[in-house]
């Protein structure tokens, strides 16, 4: 897929464009950007390629200020995530957009929570930024009350958990309690059938937010409008399924319609087959393990590091900044349309985690 670069006030902006059943769809990034980066790169994609945005993330620790008015602009569903340190290479934007197609805005209790896209195939909703409103309850009440909202949300656009592919989950202090966190999915889960349909992909790491919540959260979900739409879980050629360990998500989850293919891979880290941490201590043999388990995922599914339209990679250590590059131009992989962000992984002895989306479209598309 071919990858233009738009240099805005000296920081080049990633953006691939996917052309479509009637609509074209973009995905941008911009790494080492802060909110006002966001920004910049949103008015780009109005004001030249008439393209709205559907959902973003913003990966910025050094500008709440700006973060706050960006939360503000109307339009554009925005997860906003703290990192435990910024600058030196950290941070950066996802931004993705449509145009050609209808989008209409989701608005949650008076604030823009995400959008839906009908496309020519399925419905496809994407919610960015939902928390819960009473920050002050205990963490496992205020997980609760956000798979709630987010179940809320889902109806704004005809749709439930049965049809949540992908969520993003960046929960503060995540290590303090993680364990309570899965309990409270898992039982939230349990009670809207989700492990009797298609456990989501998921990456859940940790991450601090403006509201001061326990945890925000996007989601992706798919209702199919034509039945040549599939949609399945995939598993992972060199780990065990996450569920073994009590995590409750997929590997990876593919979304094939007539025109698009997507595989969702979820945050990845060094775990072997057992689901045991490998390479303690050693931040880049965990890189090379992490990258060879995406790499398989992405070979089951006659794709590779090509097709990649979005990366985040997450390191335990910011002086870890640049072990992603060092690996990736030592084993080929090609440049990625990525952002490192310094935030703390669920287990204590996992020092770098990498999600991938990867794209392809189906023949007869531009």
């Amino acid at each position: 897929m071919p990858t233009s670069e738009v240099n805005q006030a000296g920081h080049e902006l990633q953006m691939r464009e996917l052309p479509r059943d009637g609509m074209r769809e973009f995905f941008v990034t911009r790494a080492r950007a802060s909110a006002a980066g966001l920004t910049l790169a949103a008015e780009h994609l109005d004001r030249n390629l008439a393209a709205s945005v559907v959902a973003a993330e913003c990966f910025d620790g050094s500008d709440p200020t700006g973060g706050r008015a960006l939360l503000r602009r109307p339009g554009m569903p925005v997860t906003w995530v703290r990192g435990e340190t910024s600058g030196d290479g950290l941070g950066g934007v996802h931004l993705h957009a449509i145009a050609d197609r209808h989008v209409r805005p989701l608005e949650l209790d008076g604030r823009m929570v995400g959008a839906l896209v009908d496309g020519p195939h399925a419905a496809e909703c994407l919610l960015a930024g939902i928390h819960t409103a009473d920050v002050h309850a205990p963490r496992p009440e205020q997980a609760r009350d956000t798979f709630e909202r987010i179940e809320r949300a889902l109806a704004l656009a005809g749709m439930d958990f049965s049809h949540v592919v992908r969520t993003w989950l960046f929960l503060d202090d995540i290590l303090s309690w993680y364990a309570d966190f899965n309990r409270v999915r898992t039982t939230f889960f349990t009670e809207r059938g989700v492990f009797d349909g298609l456990v989501p992909a998921s990456t859940g790491i940790g991450g601090a937010n403006l509201a001061g919540a326990a945890m925000v959260a996007g989601v992706y979900a798919v209702r199919a409008t034509s039945p040549e739409v599939q949609v399945e879980a995939l598993p992972s050629p060199l780990q065990c399924p996450a569920l073994r360990y009590g995590s409750s998500f997929s590997r990876a989850v593919e979304v094939s319609m007539p025109d698009v293919r997507r595989v969702l891979v979820s945050g990845t880290a060094s775990i072997d087959p057992d689901g045991v941490t490998a390479h303690v201590g050693d931040v880049y043999a965990q890189t090379a393990r992490t990258c060879d388990v995406i790499e398989a995922i992405l070979e089951s599914r006659d794709m590779s590091w090509e097709d990649v339209t979005r990366a985040t990679a997450y390191v335990r250590f910011p002086q870890d900044v640049g072990v992603f590059e060092r690996y990736r131009t030592a084993a080929g992989i090609p440049p990625l349309p990525i952002i490192v962000a310094h935030n703390v992984i669920c287990r204590d002895d996992l020092l770098f985690e990498l999600e991938v989306d990867a794209v392809r479209t189906s023949p007869g598309q531009a």
